[in-house]
């Protein structure tokens, strides 16, 4: 299960170190893709091909919106593999997307990862921070309780 919060910084060739603590629950070889509100997701392998699964039963030949959806994500799919120092290369079509320059965060969403750039991520903590509980009571209106 991937939980918590890393930083590490992207070196100049656009690797960066998965922490540690991810390593096990990712595996050697992963999928890296765009994500929602400009991050990239990281899938472990069989995450990953469950999540493909999923898309592939879209009705991508006659929905524009399902064919869209698809596209964000297989068509930025790439494979993720850990060199001998623990580091993987971000392409740059992906660091570009997620604006990572340097300093960058991993955040832990139990079966994918997420890694943002630091100073946009301190940014949306920050505005989690004062708006945790009216989304708490609204996931609680849903039928989600802490």
């Amino acid at each position: 299960m991937l939980k918590g919060e890393y930083s590490h910084n992207i070196d100049p060739k656009g690797r960066v170190i998965i922490p540690a603590k991810f390593r096990d629950d990712l595996g050697e070889h992963f999928v890296i893709t765009k994500g929602m509100e400009n991050c990239l997701y990281v899938y472990p392998e069989d995450e990953w091909t469950a999540f493909e699964e999923k898309l592939n039963a879209l009705p991508t030949t006659t929905d524009k919106k399902a064919r869209a959806f698809a596209h964000f994500f297989q068509g930025s799919a790439n494979d993720g593999d850990l060199d001998k120092q623990g580091r993987t290369l971000i392409p740059p079509a992906l660091r570009s997307y997620a604006k990572l320059e340097k300093e960058v965060v991993f955040i832990g969403m139990g079966k994918r990862a997420e890694i943002w750039d630091k100073a946009r991520w301190d940014e949306k903590n920050a505005e989690l921070e004062l708006t945790i509980e009216d989304i708490a009571s609204d996931m609680e209106e849903s039928g989600f309780s802490i």
